[in-house]
């Protein structure tokens, strides 16, 4: 297990990591599909390393009797990849990722509705208020209709990854990591089928600087990136993870802006915070409840 200080600086790391793909993906002269189905395949064989070498592989049998909803939750993962690339692809990263975080409030109402969790009054504010903040971010467009199909297009992702979230509530208590690594692989199998069916594969005509970064996302943003913030997760509270874990939305903004020179209007920009913020507050407020409730239990 990491010390709480090394941990919290690999989990930084991490997120600052996450942050920075779409200047990477941008670049990549491939459809979105087929950058998907490699970084998942590059991933894939990085994490079956990672698993082998920590001796998790036998933890397989968890999952035993539950490959649908592995199936399920490999192709939630894979279009939750592809939805996003292509948001890249038609807006700035910065309404792309806005859009993502979206995410959050959509699990609350998934686990009202599919779950029967109670709603409670600070759920409902903050689920009205990030909403708001969504209709700010595409429906005050800066770029025409492109701009608002790139906001659509990552509001998209953000379904499915909340999807990713309800397979995972299902398959119940596995590893994380041999979980992801399980994940990556199911997305494989939904994704190449699809890639040949739609798009095709381009990948051998991609020239020096399009395969560097394809290798870059696949190793450096996925494979890499992945273990290292499993292995933050081993020496920090969950508080503490979530709350780091709003550096990534942080760094994506700023690449955005000074990398890329991309532009958002001020309503987008108020619209994001509302998101961003709220989605924090309900997801901060609820971690303090269960950590109180977890401690009185824990004195019966």
């Amino acid at each position: 297990m990491l010390s709480n200080n090394k941990a919290r600086i690999q989990i930084i790391l991490s997120m600052v990591i996450f942050g920075t793909i779409g200047a990477f993906v941008k670049n990549i002269p491939l459809p979105s599909a087929e950058i998907a189905l490699w970084r998942a395949v590059t991933a894939f064989l990085m994490l079956t390393g990672a698993a082998a070498a920590g001796g998790r592989l036998k933890q397989i049998r968890a999952v035993k009797g539950r490959i649908l909803i592995l199936l399920g939750s490999g192709a939630a993962l894979a279009f939750n990849w592809i939805l996003l690339f292509e948001a890249y692809r038609y807006t700035s990263v910065a309404v792309s990722t806005l859009c993502y975080y979206f995410a959050p409030t959509l699990i609350v109402l998934s686990s009202v509705l599919i779950f029967r969790e109670k709603l409670k009054v600070r759920q409902a504010v903050c689920f009205a208020a990030s909403t708001a903040g969504l209709v700010l971010v595409i429906g005050v467009s800066g770029g025409g209709s492109n701009d608002t199909a790139g906001a659509l297009y990552g509001l998209g992702a953000a379904v499915c990854y909340a999807g990713v979230v309800f397979f995972n509530k299902t398959l119940g208590d596995v590893d994380g990591l041999v979980r992801t690594w399980l994940q990556f692989g199911a997305a494989m199998l939904i994704m190449f089928p699809y890639v040949i069916f739609t798009c095709g594969f381009a990948v051998t005509g991609l020239d020096a600087k399009g395969t560097v970064l394809l290798l870059i996302v696949g190793i450096v943003h996925t494979g890499i990136t992945y273990c290292m913030y499993f292995a933050s997760l081993t020496g920090l509270k969950g508080q503490q993870a979530a709350i780091l874990s709003y550096i990534d939305p942080m760094v994506a903004i700023l690449v955005s802006f000074i990398v890329l020179g991309e532009t958002v209007t001020v309503p987008q920009i108020a619209g994001g915070a509302m998101i961003i913020g709220f989605a924090f507050l309900n997801e901060m407020k609820g971690r303090s409840r269960r950590k109180a409730k977890e401690k009185i239990e824990s004195r019966k």
